[in-house]
């Protein structure tokens, strides 16, 4: 059974107000999915039965509109059989630690301790960063930015009871550490690559700028100004605060054994949280954008934050919208996928100064988008809404010289032609490709990106190309020898 409940302070509007319950029933009865096809119904499960068919347990929400904390509610359950979700209830916020790690650095540029361009091995004292051969020097706004060529995209975490590394060791990725060492994958400013590695560094990079321990200088420097009360970034949870935290539950609708992993990659996925104190770093950032006020960072720093540089994302935030040239975006946006957690926040500026925070204690991540695209219809966002693809063509015989395996930066998609389909498979997901009408391109159901293909005057594609809103990651074809 699901529990739906009124949580927390709600300061423009009351949970008992009708029209603000109206619009609360209105997101929930029906999540749009990512991709709308021109002429087909779409598939709009209800909130409560879209947690069920994929197996998450408990959802909170907090939702921002014109600049203030308009709602919050939590639904279902903190631990399947135990207590609902409730505001208070804390989640893993996984890679969204990220973004709240970035403003820590960068109030370290803003007082003058650090600079965007600093070679980043020059300020690390007690590791340094292996250089690479030919490679230039890896600077604070690459690691922020994930332009910095280094390698690990993210972390698996550690089962409770079993070895934890130090960070020294997750850096050189000496057992226990079960992830690679990090190091310079690719020349530094060429390509944007994500890297939980990056943040990594970047986590000793405030230890040895600092000289105190990461979840202190988090504290003092971001989530005590900014109010954030139950947030902390000490791994693993304290034992007095463990009744505060929601289970976490696998893709299978299991608990995770042991209960929350623990991650000594604090800077990229160690945050505990709720959504009404990410709500608050959304506000503290569109405050400081409107020049109302600097809680941590300036106005020009947020601007500086949330200007695009490689592949459109800035400095800790994805962004989407805005204008052309460059210039700062109005709106951003981080999502995370730890063991059992998924999560997602969203902020916009400009006139609307809307957002959303959706964590989960399940795996699938489509309930929280699917949330995020509902709410995003409800108050008329300009961005995060599904988006509508007309179906093209089929052409068989192109897809025959499709077909392939092709190596992407960090994993390998192999593309399949069946008759008059074509399929994307990554491990052992596989999800149809369709084409899109009035391109050479194909669009995924489940997802806004694109795929296009080099291809030769003749004989099989070359090379594959995901499209996102602002990045191009392309995979050179792997098994056609003359195509390496």
């Amino acid at each position: 059974m699901t529990h739906l409940s009124s949580n927390g302070p709600v300061e423009s509007a009351s949970p008992a107000d009708p029209a603000l319950e109206d619009r609360i029933q209105r997101i929930v009865a029906g999540l749009p999915p990512p991709v709308i096809v021109a002429g087909e119904p779409a598939d709009r499960l209800g909130l409560a039965a879209r947690m069920a068919a994929l197996h998450v347990p408990g959802v909170s929400v907090a939702v921002i509109h014109e600049g203030r904390l308009a709602w919050t509610r939590g639904f279902g359950d903190a631990t399947v059989g135990g207590s609902p979700v409730t505001a208070g209830t804390l989640f893993q916020a996984a890679s969204i630690s990220k973004p709240i790690t970035a403003l820590a650095v960068l109030k370290l540029v803003q007082d003058g301790r650090l600079r965007l361009d600093t070679d980043v091995d020059s300020r690390l004292v007690s590791w340094h960063l292996p250089p690479a051969a030919g490679s230039t020097a890896v600077d604070v706004r690459g690691l922020l930015n994930h332009s910095a060529g280094l390698t690990v995209h993210g972390f698996a975490g550690y089962p409770a009871g079993q070895p934890v590394p130090t960070l020294a060791q997750v850096l050189d990725g000496i057992d226990p550490a079960n992830s690679p060492p990090i190091r310079v994958g690719q020349p530094p400013g060429t390509a944007w690559r994500y890297s939980g590695g990056g943040y990594t560094v970047l986590q000793q990079l405030l230890i040895d700028v600092t000289g105190e321990a990461f979840p202190v200088h988090m504290e003092r420097a971001v989530l005590g100004p900014l109010a954030m009360a139950g947030s902390t970034f000490a791994q693993p949870l304290p034992v007095e605060r463990i009744a505060e935290a929601a289970t976490p539950y696998d893709f299978d609708g299991k608990p995770v054994e042991g209960g929350p992993h623990i991650y000594p990659e604090m800077a990229a996925a160690g945050l505990w949280s709720t959504p009404s104190d990410l709500a608050r770093v959304i506000m503290a950032l569109q405050r400081a954008w409107s020049g109302w006020c600097d809680e941590v960072l300036s106005p020009d720093m947020v601007k500086t934050m949330l200007t695009p540089g490689l592949g459109g994302f800035g400095l800790g935030f994805g962004l989407a919208g805005g204008g052309k040239g460059g210039g700062p975006q109005p709106c951003f946006f981080h999502s995370g996928l730890n063991a059992g957690f998924s999560c997602v926040m969203a902020g916009c500026m400009g006139g609307s100064q809307d957002g959303a925070v959706i964590m989960t204690n399940g795996s699938a991540g489509a309930v929280a988008h699917g949330l995020l695209r509902a709410i995003a219809e409800e108050y008329d966002w300009p961005e995060f809404r599904p988006v509508e693809r007309r179906l093209g063509l089929a052409d068989p015989a192109r897809y025959a010289r499709l077909a392939g395996r092709y190596r992407m930066p960090d994993f390998e998609i192999a593309v399949i032609a069946d008759s008059n389909r074509l399929y994307g498979r990554v491990g052992s997901d596989q999800v149809e490709l369709f084409p899109l009408a009035g391109t050479d391109e194909f669009f995924l159901k489940v997802d806004v990106s694109t795929v296009a293909f080099h291809m030769p005057d003749a004989g099989p594609a070359t090379a594959l190309v995901v499209r996102s809103a602002n990045t191009d990651q392309t995979g050179l074809r792997a098994d056609v020898p003359s195509a390496a």
